[in-house]
């Protein structure tokens, strides 16, 4: 990788957690009548469905976190929020002509265990008391080492819980503390040891390399401590320094933050030393050992991802319930209120869920959206089915990446290649027909 490329290549691109990106929704129609419609016809199309759960609170600010996120020692929040939660989701299943079958359910944050073990499985029971559950499924929650109690553990396990996403970022207390995070290696090895005692089936570490202060000697301690704990997979991000988005992340000096060549090294330097412990990249961001279902599922081209990550299952429908969620039906989107009160409000006093906006995904839309997945989960995207979206102009951008060693382009076809995984979204980005500069630029953050 020679420091023209990185300078050609690292600049603000969307991480396409969705297609359209959220920030060019055409909201011109936000309707939560029109959504639940869609939201029927996918469910007439298959009955199976993700779930995913947005907890709010955290008792303290990581000033590095761009999630949504309400800040308070106030426990006595826990159990009208829960309430607020089975109420939207009697919304749902309320509109629905059978029970949905659950393939996955992801309990995320702010900080899930921020709430007691009872609140949970309050949450839990009552979530499944209007639906059923699938014989292979996967269900996982986001796990902080530092409020994450064997109780938690327990309780989530005894409810069928089988996966856990612990919130490492990085094992240094110095690095941490700059970002305002606190938690010992002892506590990450807890949690680790006493999920997999409990039969946990699959663990993952989430870490983040150009973090404040981060160096090489950081990235390889780091993997010291994974070679000891063998987590099953692990999510390798790049920090988003956005700070005109996440007013927090002033809270450290940009000098502080590794850039361009030194913050590719940091992630070259984890990639390969995951690589040698045994660990397959999968996709993008993530690796995984050659055991767990994540990787079987790459192997076997069945890899999708949705607006909770990378899962071996593809479930068109994607319902998300709290505050700010995001939920996918296909064919279209919904964004939850995102203001705490206002969610509360709107849950108390209207009978459809709290939506503030929504896309409705034209045929165009599908198709680019199918390319995009296709080219984060496989590296690799194709038109024979419908040749006429391979236009001269699509062709003439391509080439440009091929020029760079990106990808190889084949009759129809194009295919990422080692180089171009550390610029897929770069890639994606030629194939986006809604994404406007301006608006890149001020909101996205750089590829590496």
């Amino acid at each position: 990788m020679n420091l023209d490329l990185l300078r050609k290549y690292d600049v603000p691109v969307p991480r396409y957690t969705s297609y359209p990106t959220v920030p060019l929704w055409d909201t011109s129609e936000t309707s939560a009548g029109r959504w639940m419609q869609h939201v029927q016809m996918s469910f007439k199309r298959n009955k199976e469905i993700s779930l995913y759960i947005h907890l709010p609170y955290c008792e303290a600010l990581c000033t590095y976190c761009g999630c949504n996120k309400h800040i308070t020692k106030n426990h006595l929040v826990e159990i009208p929020y829960v309430n607020a939660v089975l109420k939207e989701w009697k919304m749902y299943t309320d509109r629905l002509p059978e029970k949905p079958v659950i393939r996955e359910i992801h309990l995320g944050g702010g900080t899930p265990t921020f709430f007691a073990p009872e609140n949970l499985e309050l949450l839990v029971r009552g979530l499944l008391k209007d639906a059923e559950l699938a014989p292979v499924r996967s269900l996982s929650f986001e796990a902080h080492p530092a409020s994450t109690t064997t109780e938690h553990l327990k309780t989530l396990r005894q409810l069928g819980f089988n996966r856990i996403s612990i919130g490492v970022q990085d094992f240094d207390a110095e690095v941490m503390r700059v970002i305002n995070r606190f938690q010992t290696v002892e506590e990450v090895r807890k949690v680790t040891e006493e999920a997999r005692t409990l039969g946990y089936e699959s663990i993952n570490y989430d870490l983040i390399y150009g973090l404040p202060l981060q160096t090489p000697a950081h990235i390889e301690r780091n993997l010291e401590q994974i070679a000891q704990l063998k987590p099953d997979r692990i999510a390798f991000y790049s920090y988003a320094h956005i700070p005109e988005v996440k007013k927090a992340q002033r809270a450290y000096s940009e000098k502080d933050l590794p850039t361009g060549m030194d913050k590719l090294n940091l992630y070259q330097l984890g990639k390969s030393g995951l690589e040698k412990l045994g660990y397959k990249e999968i996709g993008m961001d993530h690796f995984a050992l050659p055991g767990d279902e994540l990787y079987r599922a790459a192997k076997q081209q069945k890899l999708h991802r949705n607006f909770m990550g990378y899962t071996p299952f593809h479930t068109e429908l994607c319902i998300a319930l709290g505050a700010s969620s995001i939920s996918d039906s296909w064919t279209a989107y919904a964004q939850n209120e995102k203001t705490l009160k206002e969610y509360l409000r709107r849950i108390r006093e209207e009978d459809l869920p709290p939506i503030i906006k929504t896309h409705f995904l034209t045929e165009e839309d599908q198709t680019i959206r199918r390319q995009i997945l296709d080219l984060i989960c496989h590296y690799q995207a194709h038109w024979l089915d419908r040749r006429a979206d391979f236009t001269f102009s699509l062709q003439q951008a391509f080439s440009k990446l091929e020029q760079d060693g990106l990808i190889k382009i084949f009759p129809y076809q194009v295919k990422v290649t080692a180089r171009g995984k550390s610029f897929i979204r770069n890639i994606c980005r030629v194939l986006d027909k809604r994404m406007d500069r301006d608006v890149q630029e001020r909101i996205f953050s750089k590829a590496v």
